[in-house]
């Protein structure tokens, strides 16, 4: 095709280079092109499994956390974490009300930071998603910590072990995760329903022993690690109510991942959040309600769900074992959740500037690769200084998803009032959505204050119960977070200022280029450096840097015979330095060039056939980039001489 056909001079050519085999192959499989991600996307019952697995297994440990509190009143005041669940179910529905409203209205994902965004401003959004990527991380740790205490108090000799298991696990779910999500729940589907199957039949058999009058109590139950008996006071119950809403905190993954669920997207993603609000409920209550009437003791050495599992089957046989494992492997799934958010989440983020641009980029089997391995990297850090504790860890959980879900209720109200202002016919688009006025706006308005209000209550409750045990570190770490989010951002809004063709100035015309070239010595090598710096100037310079008189008078001698008479300056160095001449040379040049000269630097460069060889080069130019990156009006060019 002429230029005359083409007149925009713009071509199209696609590629057809399939990427090779490798270990990441291997061990994530094969590339996946960019036209297959719509068939990447999940269904409702691997999406239960994908998104619930963190709110689901929190039964788990949530109960235990809330009657670890109650202990220290002694046995007597365990009798109060039954209607302290009570509670924490009537909340949980309040949420789901809530973020079933937010799915639909945001049909594109991003749960509360997207809400935060767009009707309450930078700052809230910043903050709600600090307070998630927070919150996932902890998701990891706890869940992974939680899973490993399930193993041992099956195998107590694995307990010096906790900590390698612990990290073990990460890295072999993050693996999983970067397999793709289709993949990835899939592979978290099986031992999800497992999990279900298996403890729903144990509370069913649990109930029928119960009303039956079958029901016994926990044989040889561990001690009350408790040294001095504390009063029941309404600050201990406000600790235990805090610890228990750990178990509600994956109620926001779902609607933070909408668009990886099928078409329709929020219907399949509504549908999925009410099973999993329906589920959770239901076990949260019975797993309660059973551990107080066998009489289970919250134990570091043996889990409640441990103790009321052998109650029911009458010690540790086969269903207490497959328990027990479905129990550890959902626990360890759970992290799946926060695998599924943290890169969805941080890749919005990055896209509006304030994360490293790097998170919103693809990986081989289309998933954010570099969000998966920072959490990673991340939740193991946490997992070894805290020791896979789950009660270290429990402190610093919760808080920030509970700042979260108040800043995204608060924005949903918010969107309820701004679409009853907006005339019936009228369409405003946003960022995240389009607002239209909406008839049921007051009572969907009122059902999201409500919830900013619970979810605020509750954050303060956290705030002020949890301060000393932990809870300052994330008070503290949210705001430090928001304060790196804006400065990536004002970096990134900088660079586009500098960057942009808007106002563009008057372009700068360099009529004269002056090259300078660094020898070591006169070789093939050199000579390839000298023929290329020819094509860009008849201004070339030659410098060698004096260390070694015989080597220097080697180099005078060759240059005059194969330096095709350029001119060569040889700089001395008494105290055989080598870059500093060369940058005080360079200065010197650039004090006295024109207002449209410009300096290139060539720099030949020897590239072995061995990779392991090239240690034994000097990497001339990457020391020069380094150090003369940030002059204006100087170019550095590596010229790769390739030795067979």
């Amino acid at each position: 095709m002429s230029v005359l056909e083409n007149p925009t001079n713009i071509f199209e050519e696609a590629s057809n280079h399939k990427p090779k085999k490798t270990l990441q192959t291997w061990l994530i499989g094969r590339p996946l092109a960019t036209a297959d991600a719509p068939h990447q996307t999940i269904g409702k019952l691997v999406g239960l499994a994908v998104f619930s697995s963190d709110a689901m297994s929190s039964v788990a440990y949530g109960p235990q956390e809330m009657m670890l509190i109650l202990a220290v009143a002694g046995v007597s005041a365990l009798h109060l974490a039954l209607p302290l669940v009570m509670g924490i179910v009537l909340l949980l529905v309040i949420l789901t009300f809530s973020y079933e409203q937010t799915i639909h209205a945001y049909p594109g994902g991003g749960g509360a930071y997207i809400v935060a965004r767009d009707n309450l401003g930078e700052l809230p959004s910043q903050v709600a998603g600090s307070a998630l990527l927070t919150d996932y991380i902890l998701t990891v740790a706890v869940s992974i910590s939680s899973g490993v205490a399930q193993l041992v108090s099956a195998f107590p000799m694995l307990y010096p072990y906790r900590v390698v298991l612990a990290v073990a696990m990460i890295m072999m779910i993050m693996i999983i995760n970067l397999r793709g999500v289709k993949e990835s729940g899939i592979t978290f589907a099986i031992p999800t329903y497992f999990f279900l199957v298996m403890m729903f039949l144990t509370m069913i058999i649990g109930f029928v022993q119960y009303f039956s009058g079958t029901l016994g109590t926990v044989a040889a139950p561990p001690q009350l690690e408790v040294d001095v008996l504390q009063p029941i006071s309404l600050f201990l119950i406000l600790r235990a109510f805090a610890n228990g809403t750990s178990s509600i905190t994956g109620v926001e993954a779902i609607s933070n991942g909408v668009t990886a669920f099928k078409e329709p997207h929020s219907k399949n993603a509504g549908q999925t959040l009410i099973w999993m609000s329906g589920i959770l409920g239901t076990l949260l209550l019975a797993i309660t309600f059973l551990s107080i009437k066998v009489g289970a003791i919250p134990s570091e050495s043996e889990t409640v769900i441990s103790q009321l599992i052998r109650t029911i089957y009458n010690g540790r046989g086969l269903l207490y074992i497959l328990n027990i494992s479905a129990t550890t492997v959902i626990l360890i799934m759970a992290a799946n959740t926060a695998f599924a958010d943290f890169p969805r989440l941080s890749a919005l983020q990055a896209r509006d500037g304030f994360l490293p641009r790097q998170l919103t980029f693809r990986g081989s089997r289309l998933v954010y690769s570099g969000g998966i391995v920072l959490l990673a990297i991340i939740a193991s850090l946490l997992v070894i200084s805290f020791k896979a504790s789950v009660t270290s860890l429990i402190p610093l959980y919760a808080i920030g998803v509970f700042l979260s879900f108040t800043l995204s209720q608060t924005g949903m109200a918010r969107r309820w009032w701004k679409s009853g202002h907006l005339a019936h016919d009228a369409e405003v688009v946003e960022r995240g959505s389009v607002l239209r006025f909406d008839k049921g706006w007051v009572h969907k308005m009122i059902i999201n204050g409500f919830g900013a209000l619970c979810t605020a209550v509750v954050a303060v409750i956290f705030a002020v119960t949890k301060f000393k045990d932990g809870a300052w570190v994330i008070i503290i770490l949210i705001p430090v977070l928001v304060t790196i989010f804006f400065q990536i951002n004002h970096h990134y809004t900088h660079l586009a200022e500098q960057l942009s063709l808007e106002n563009l100035p008057r372009k700068k015309i360099f009529k004269r280029n002056r090259v300078i070239m660094p020898i070591s010595g006169v070789h093939n090598g050199t000579l390839a450096g000298l023929h290329f710096a020819s094509t860009l100037s008849d201004d070339i310079t030659v410098v060698h840097i004096s260390i070694d008189p015989e080597e220097t008078a080697k180099v005078k001698a060759k240059w005059e015979r194969w330096g095709e008479g350029y001119r060569l300056v040889v700089l001395d160095s008494p105290y055989r330095l080598f870059l500093e001449p060369l940058l005080e040379y360079i200065d010197k040049i650039s004090a006295i060039l024109g207002p449209n000269e410009i300096i290139t630097l060539v720099v030949p460069q020897f590239i072995p056939k061995h990779w392991w060889t090239r240690f034994l080069h000097m990497r001339t130019a990457d020391s020069l980039r380094q150090v003369l990156l940030q002059r204006k009006n100087i170019v550095i060019t590596e010229v790769p001489y390739q030795i067979d």
